[in-house]
């Protein structure tokens, strides 16, 4: 109970983190893919894009934000 996997994997002392964090990394694709959704939707004359520009905004914080976060506790 309560195992959360962390001893598959431990800590290598010396061991540097990942240059960017899987979070910002996540964050970035789905504002790429949002933004090539609304370049489609726009394309084919549908109001909807507005939906995705608005997901690629806060897409695009949020792997900011975390990009950050990971520099800052490095």
């Amino acid at each position: 109970m309560g195992d959360t996997g962390r001893a598959l994997f431990p800590a290598v002392p010396g061991q540097e983190p990942p240059p960017m964090p899987r979070l910002a990394l996540y964050a970035l694709a789905v504002c790429v893919l949002a933004v090539a959704a609304a370049v489609v939707s726009f394309a084919q004359g549908r109001w909807l894009g507005i939906v995705w520009v608005l997901l690629a905004g806060v897409s695009s914080n949020m792997a900011w934000y975390y990009h950050r976060r990971g520099r800052v506790s490095r």
